[in-house]
């Protein structure tokens, strides 16, 4: 590598106060067994320092997000040449027709003999190719192995509705609903069908089984596969994102008749979650959204990761729980939102919890820093209170 490139590095290891060894690449080594992708070698380099994330440009050299920060590898940078070879033999027919035409194309990825599964983001930016890369646990974590409330539980036990998780992208909300998947699975005869673009998570077969179909290989797009859904007699029905007005009425439609759904949605709290729900839709439909929701509507869970330093953790996930109890479900009929955080607030007792809640929880469990708590809170003064076990009471709701 050129000496500017090293003293790049350099410069950015000693920014972010890293002990690490250097991470170097030589992709002109010995080839892999059996003819692997060449990029195999970046993936496995993923693996072998536990990295979430891989990053790939034009004029960069490939990076890693390690412990929430992204970092160098030592090697050259990567030209156009160098993406189209290592990344265009990795596309099926169908998903290279999708990144011509449409400018980006997502699709899961499986290193060697099922060794680890990646979550690929392949897309053009000024007309050069650019991939991020989420690595995917094969091991689908406990809700003890990621720390999440003891209250979780219970929303895997709902006969019917619909439960989301929100959070902003990267924010771990796919491993979470992995995790209450295969808890269901673990513990119901059931049919659990999933609607996924890509898949990410591989479920086992346990006293549940599960169908996973993926957009563009088992079906051909969202609105054919979300009508065959509710004539396959599922139980559990994922649908991996509530992107657009037409899965999130398939859905709403899937709870309506008796089934329990989980969906994602990109929004920073459960409260916030409403409205961006809200935003999909035409103003005129807002007050029949409302109702829906209010009536079919069981639990949002918000999450972010946050650094940890709980041993072999790099990050834990910290949590907003809110269940739709009678007064969140009048709240949000009467167009109320601002008024849902102190409902759940004054919910504690029915499993619900606010970030600063959980995060006082990850602090005293020694799961986090406190000034990293104090970091992500989005009100600091009052988690400080909390934190030394003063609780501001909730002011009147109804």
């Amino acid at each position: 590598m050129a000496s500017n490139d090293a003293e790049s590095v350099a410069a950015h290891e000693a920014s972010n106060g890293a002990d690490e060894p250097s991470i170097a690449l030589d992709l002109k080594g010995p080839a892999e067994p059996k003819k692997e992708p060449e990029v195999n070698k970046l993936f496995r380099m993923t693996m072998k320092h536990q990295a979430s994330d891989l990053h790939l440009k034009v004029g960069q050299p490939p990076m890693m997000r390690l412990k929430g920060d992204i970092r160098r590898m030592e090697m050259r940078p990567l030209t156009q040449e160098d993406m189209e070879r290592l990344l265009l033999p990795l596309l099926a027919p169908s998903h290279r027709k999708i990144l011509e035409e449409e400018g980006g194309v997502d699709f899961s990825y499986v290193v060697g003999n099922d060794e680890s599964r990646f979550r690929v983001s392949l897309f053009k930016q000024r007309g050069r190719l650019s991939l991020v890369s989420r690595r995917v646990n094969n091991v689908i974590p406990s809700f003890a192995d990621l720390g999440l409330p003891p209250s979780i539980e219970k929303l895997c036990n709902y006969p019917d509705g619909m439960v989301i998780l929100a959070g902003v992208t990267g924010s771990g909300k796919s491993t979470t609903i992995a995790s209450m998947l295969d808890y269901i699975a673990e513990r119901e005869y059931l049919h659990i069908l999933t609607i996924e673009d890509p898949i990410e998570y591989v479920f086992s077969d346990k006293k549940s089984y599960i169908n996973q179909r993926e957009i563009g290989l088992d079906s051909r797009d969202w609105s054919k596969a979300l009508k065959d859904a509710v004539r396959q007699d599922p139980d559990v029905i994922l649908i991996g994102e509530l992107r657009d007005i037409e899965t999130f009425e398939a859905a709403i439609q899937a709870a309506e008749t008796g089934h329990l759904v989980f969906g994602t949605i990109h929004a920073s709290t459960a409260p916030s979650s409403i409205n961006r729900i809200l935003d999909l839709f035409p103003a005129l439909k807002h007050p029949a959204i409302r109702q829906g929701l209010a009536n079919n509507l069981r639990a949002i869970v918000a999450q972010k990761l946050v650094k940890s330093i709980r041993p072999g953790k790099s990050r834990v996930p910290t949590n907003e729980i809110m269940i739709v109890n009678p007064i969140i479900r009048e709240l949000i009929s009467r167009a109320e939102d601002k008024k849902l955080p102190d409902a759940i607030r004054i919910g504690y007792l029915e499993g619900m919890v606010d970030f600063n809640e959980n995060l006082r929880q990850l602090v005293e469990r020694g799961d986090i820093e406190r000034s990293v708590a104090l970091e992500v809170s989005s009100n600091p003064d009052q988690l400080k209170m909390a934190l030394k076990g003063i609780k501001v009471s909730a002011p009147g709701i109804l």
